[in-house]
Parts: structure tokens; C-alpha cells; sequence
């Protein structure tokens, strides 16, 4: 369709032309000295135009000629960096399929073919993210003195270059995680503490630091970071609850007396301290470290409203007040005598109004609820087992030798 439009445009221009230039009578006399011409009107017009084309032509070759070495110039360079992006492209895909060497092989390769370039040093990213490569290859090689190398060599192209600032978090990112692989907490916070506090708050930095601060044995700061964590949503609800009461069980066990435990409970946030099982842990630590009361204030909450706990919380309520129980004063009688009212078949409850009766050496009361809380087939195993070793002291201080000795066996059987 194309050559018939074009072979219908070729009459038509005929047709103009004849139509035009054949009554053209007009003559073009040039005269030059004692040299004079004479030119029809269609010649000289047909010789301009072909005098016009052909300086166009000698332009346009000159042009051409005089822009060789350019594009020459041009070409090695396109196809040096087309090696180079190939290269890197291998390493890339090399690496991910977990062949390392060649990995490192290839970024060496694409480094080098950039370093023998001048117009490819200006893509500084391109040199990050090769020299990334390389000290990733080298990492799982176990070369820490390569990947060393590598990453300073990447650290330092990304701080000359103002447009490397994304590379350069990238690198620190990896630089903290392979500090982590390493055991080497001190070295990924340092690492983690250079970012900005924009990239510092991105979920993988925010894991990163987790594990620094639990590798660094700082639960507090574990703890935080965890929360953070929690509310970008990079757990679920259970992992979360789970993972937050965990690094406040941690912090609790690092204090090594009350007064630091004391610190620890008040830098706990709220919804910490409002958790049954991170008070019941709290008044545990507390009774070890000998500052029982503390512990029992930390429960006097949980008590108060010890209907709306579940089995499990009350359990271990039950448990961390039987062990704060010295020293316990009498203001706590009309709350446990409360919740026994309200749970009287609550062995856990049992339990532990038993232990404080036999702290406030009400004996009879104490054996009562002790007998109730050892009988429950239900009840924690080890809080039996402690019910039938205090109802076997108790039977010991009134002479009962027989009735201890079977409450002695009744603890030895408790599975």
C-alpha cells in the first residue's frame, strides 16, 4: 500500500512540475568579468536545488566523519558497560543460588572492568552495590578479612557520593547483621546507631537491634525495640505478647538485688505491669532477692480481682504469693478469705491462703485449705507437691509422725 501512495505521489508531483515549468519562458544570465552565461529558469532552478543537496550531503559527511572517533569512543564504552552490567547481574544471580565464589568472582570482575573504564566511575551506586556483593560472598565464605575489606570499600564510595546515601544504609544494615552472625553485639549497635533515625525505625533495623540488645544481654532495650516491632506489625498478636513477656521475664532475671529490681518493675511499661504472669515472675524474683513485700504489693491488684483471671493466671498468682509469703501481715487475711469465698473450689486460691495461714501460724485454717489444694487432681503438679510438704510440717510441730510420713509419701507421688 505504501509504494502506491508513493508511485501516485511521483505523477502528481510530474503533473505540477510540467504544468509549472512548462511555460516557464523566464532566462537567468550570470555574468562574471568578461564571462557571461545564459540559463533557462528551469535549469537554474533544477541545478540550485541539486547544488543545495549536495552541500547538504558534504556537510552531513563531513559531520559524520569529524564524529568517528566519538562514537567509537561511544561504542567500546556502551560495550564495556554492558559486560560490566552482566557481570553484576551474575553475581547477583550467582549468589543467590549459593554459589559464592563465583559470586564474589564475578563482582571482582564487573569492579574491575569499571575501575579500567573512566566514564563508568560515575555511577558510584554500581560500585556499592558490586563491593555489597563481594563482602556478602566473602561472609558466607567465612573471609571476614575479604568482607572486611569489601565493606569498607562500599562504606567509603557511598559517604564521597551524595547520591550513595541508600547504599550506604544498605551497607550498614548488612554490615550489623553480619556483626550478629559473628556474636558480635557491641559491634552491630554501633553499627545500627550510625543510621539515621528515619532507617533506624524500618521494621529490619528495628530486628536487627532486637537481636543485638538481647545478644548484648540489655532486656530493657530489647523489650522497647520489641514493642516497636509490635506495632509495625512485624509479628503476629501471639508472637508478640509472647515475645514481649519474655524479654520482661529477662529483664527481671538480670536484676541481682531488690533495689535494681525495684528499677527494672518501674521502667516496665504499664501494660507490663498490668500482666499477671510478668507480676507473678516480678514477686517471685522479689522473694528471692529478699524483699518479699515488694513482691506482694505487685500482686495486691491481681488479687483484688482475682474472679476475672483465667485458671493459668490464677495458678500463677497463687504460686508467686505462696513463695512472698514471709513476713505477710495480717491485712491480708479479709482479701484471701475474700477470694476463697468467691473461688471455694479453687485449689490454686486454696493453695496460697493455705501457705499464708501457716505463715500466721493459724494452723487449723492453714491445714484445711492445704488438704483442699492437695487433693485437686487438677492443681499445678509442683504446687501439690509443696501442699503435701507443708501439711507434713505442719503435722511434724503437733507430734503426728505417722500423718507426715504419709503426707512425705503423697509429695513423692505426685507426678
Amino acid at each position: 500500500m505504501r509504494w502506491v501512495i508513493g508511485f501516485i505521489l511521483i505523477f502528481v508531483a510530474a503533473v505540477v512540475a510540467a504544468g509549472t515549468l512548462g511555460t516557464n519562458d523566464g532566462l537567468v544570465t550570470i555574468s562574471w568579468g568578461h564571462w557571461r552565461t545564459e540559463l533557462s529558469l528551469n535549469l537554474f532552478l533544477l541545478g540550485l536545488v541539486v547544488a543545495c543537496t549536495a552541500l547538504v550531503i558534504t556537510i552531513q559527511a563531513m559531520d559524520s566523519l569529524l564524529r568517528l572517533p566519538r562514537r567509537a569512543r561511544e561504542w567500546r564504552v556502551g560495550r564495556r558497560d554492558r559486560l560490566a552490567q552482566t557481570a553484576l547481574r551474575d553475581a547477583l544471580a550467582q549468589y543467590f543460588g549459593g554459589r559464592y565464589s563465583r559470586a564474589q568472582r564475578a563482582a571482582r570482575k564487573a569492579l574491575a572492568i569499571q575501575a579500567d573504564t573512566p566514564d563508568l566511575r560515575q555511577d558510584p551506586d554500581f560500585a556499592v552495590l558490586a563491593h555489597l556483593l563481594a563482602a556478602g560472598s566473602a561472609h558466607r565464605l567465612q573471609d571476614r578479612p575479604g568482607r572486611d575489606a569489601a565493606l569498607r570499600d562500599a562504606l567509603d564510595l557511598a559517604r564521597r557520593q551524595g547520591s550513595g546515601r541508600p547504599a550506604e544504609e544498605g551497607a550498614r544494615l548488612l554490615a550489623a547483621e553480619w556483626a550478629l552472625d559473628d556474636r558480635d553485639a557491641a559491634r552491630a549497635l554501633t553499627m545500627l546507631g550510625e543510621l539515621p533515625p528515619g532507617v533506624a525505625r524500618r521494621t529490619q533495623a528495628l530486628r536487627l537491634r532486637l537481636q543485638a540488645a538481647r545478644l548484648a544481654r540489655q532486656p530493657l532495650d530489647a523489650l522497647k525495640t520489641a514493642r516497636l516491632l509490635a506495632k509495625h506489625q512485624a509479628f503476629s498478636p501471639a508472637a508478640a505478647a509472647s515475645l514481649v513477656r519474655t524479654l520482661a521475664y529477662e529483664a527481671l532475671e538480670a536484676a541481682r538485688d531488690a533495689d535494681q529490681l525495684r528499677r527494672v518493675w518501674q521502667q516496665l511499661e504499664p501494660a507490663d505491669r498490668r500482666d499477671a504472669h510478668v507480676a507473678a515472675r516480678a514477686a517471685q524474683r522479689a522473694a528471692a532477692l529478699g524483699a518479699p513485700e515488694d513482691g506482694r504489693g505487685w500482686l495486691r491488684p491481681f488479687w483484688d480481682q482475682i474472679r476475672q483471671l483465667g485458671d493459668e493466671e490464677r495458678t500463677l498468682v497463687a504460686r508467686a504469693l505462696g513463695e512472698a509469703a514471709d513476713g505477710i501481715g495480717g491485712e491480708w487475711l479479709p482479701r484471701l478469705q475474700a477470694a476463697t469465698e468467691a473461688l471455694p473450689q479453687d485449689a490454686a486460691v486454696a493453695y496460697a491462703t493455705g501457705v499464708v495461714m501457716a505463715r500466721r501460724e493459724l494452723w487449723g485454717m492453714a491445714q484445711r485449705h492445704l488438704e483442699r489444694a492437695a487433693a485437686d487432681a487438677g492443681l499445678d503438679p509442683g504446687l501439690r507437691r509443696r501442699a503435701w510438704r507443708l501439711l507434713a510440717t505442719l503435722a511434724e510441730r503437733v507430734g503426728d509422725t505417722a500423718s507426715a510420713e504419709r503426707c512425705r509419701g503423697q509429695a513423692a507421688a505426685v507426678d
